[in-house]
């Protein structure tokens, strides 16, 4: 479906040589076999099966997303020796996968879905099957060339995984008192509020949980002391932070709010200057984030005569908060990577 870059001689032809006399005949240069080394993997996720494609050579493999079937394509890679392996983010049947190739040592990168979608839209590619995405995301590989990020370990999983909890637990309380606004029968109401109860108490358990897990790790312990010490910075904006952006403390300041989402990208076309948008990042983390800056505007000096400062300037509202925002991460961003605790000056 894809055509072919490959020079047409007519039959017969002999092979096409340089004539430059610094060439040498019947060696390659050190490009052509750089390029030959190097291949790209992509692997698209199903419920039971993955399919996978190779760049440049074209092979393909399925093979059942299972114990026996993870063995197979541990060893399948291993003896390839591919420059990268790619999955898509499929809801959670990537986790396996990922966490049998990273162990096995193979270069890594799950990415973003949309990405591969707006790629293959680009490449005029409208067509959907699993064999399909898995070229797709084989040719994104060789393209884009995603950085390999390792994976959380075991114990960074699951502090994710309380943290990701503990959300839905809430979620599922706004949308149970938002029920009960609405309901007549006094039966109904016991109904949800019994309901209600039991979350409270599930609630309740997970947050001694997630306060356990935390305090018994000294580095986390350490990380969240240095980060609630920021007026305005809670246990749940810290905790977020320690579980959904372990980048934080890594990155530069324009690559860390560009990961969360409180970067604004410009929006020009020649002598036309479009509005700066903030768009993509991780809406998990930025939600937290935005109620930190908005308790930050009222007991952190720093933040609040940045936000008057904006305002006098004449930036809206909401602009100015999310400017707050975008410092206030840049902040606990530089408090993490030098290890220093959060100085009013």
């Amino acid at each position: 479906m894809f055509g072919s870059h490959e020079t047409v001689r007519e039959p017969g032809a002999p092979p096409v040589r340089s004539l430059s006399p610094n060439s040498r005949l019947g060696r390659s240069s050190p490009h052509s076999q750089d390029r030959e080394e190097r291949m790209f993997v992509g692997i698209d996720v199903a419920k039971d099966r993955l399919d996978g494609h190779v760049r440049p050579t074209g092979a393909v493999f399925t093979t059942a997303r299972d114990s026996a079937g993870l063995e197979q394509l541990v060893a399948r890679l291993a003896a390839l020796g591919p420059t990268l392996i790619v999955l898509e983010a499929t809801g959670g049947f990537e986790v396996t996968v990922a966490a049998a190739l990273a162990a096995a040592g193979l270069p890594l990168a799950v990415v973003n879905p949309r990405q591969i979608r707006s790629f293959a839209r680009a490449l005029g590619q409208q067509a959907k099957t699993d064999a399909l995405d898995a070229e797709i995301i084989a040719r994104f590989a060789e393209a884009v060339r995603p950085t390999p990020r390792p994976l959380p370990d075991d114990q960074t999983r699951l502090l994710g995984e309380l943290v990701a909890r503990r959300r839905q637990l809430l979620e599922m309380m706004v949308a149970e008192r938002n029920r009960r606004r609405h309901l007549a029968s006094k039966r109904l109401v016991k109904g949800v509020d019994r309901v209600l109860a039991l979350l409270q108490k599930e609630l309740a358990a997970l947050e001694a949980e997630l306060d356990a897990t935390i305090r018994g790790t000294p580095a986390w312990r350490a990380a969240e002391d240095l980060l609630t010490a920021v007026p305005g910075v809670g246990d749940t904006l810290a905790r977020t932070l320690l579980a959904e952006l372990p980048e934080l403390g890594t990155l530069a300041p324009k690559q860390i709010a560009a990961l969360v989402g409180v970067a604004p990208f410009a929006r020009d076309s020649g002598q036309w200057r479009g509005r700066r948008r903030i768009m993509g990042g991780r809406k998990s983390v930025r939600n937290v984030l935005f109620m930190a800056a908005v308790a930050a505007l009222r007991c952190n000096p720093v933040l609040t005569a940045f936000y008057k400062r904006l305002r006098a300037a004449g930036k809206p509202g909401k602009v100015a908060l999310v400017a707050c925002m975008r410092k206030l991460l840049t902040i606990l961003n530089a408090i993490l990577r030098d290890q220093r605790p959060w100085q009013t000056a």
